[in-house]
């Protein structure tokens, strides 16, 4: 077996402890690459992604990019999708990334969008 490096064991660390506290709740993950950042919720469950958005989606692709601001913007669009599809409860998936910076802005503006974590 490869040895894992910090960050995915750190990300493994962080999922099943997500898992072992918040089975019922669906999953608010997320991802960020160097140039855009990713946001979904996913229904553990059923194994569904119920609502995402990212820097990627038509309406934004090219004024968006690797911003606080634009973590800001994904993190309102996910959380109207999931109010949109009957999700209000999350849990908070960080995904190995430090809660800091464009992942801080994204989690923000989902609670200020009606997301409860």
């Amino acid at each position: 077996m490869a040895k894992l490096s910090l960050f995915e064991r750190r990300r493994r660390r962080v999922r099943t402890a997500l898992k072992s506290r918040g089975a019922t709740r669906p999953r608010l993950s997320i991802h960020r690459s160097g140039k855009h950042i990713y946001a979904q919720v996913i229904d553990d469950a059923e194994g569904k992604t119920v609502a995402a958005a990212s820097t990627l989606d038509k309406d934004v692709r090219g004024k968006a990019g690797a911003t606080a601001t634009a973590a800001a913007d994904v993190g309102k669009r996910v959380a109207q999708a999931a109010t949109k599809a009957g999700v209000t409860k999350v849990v908070f998936d960080r995904g190995g990334f430090l809660f800091h910076g464009r992942v801080k802005a994204l989690a923000d503006a989902a609670r200020e969008g009606g997301l409860e974590f």
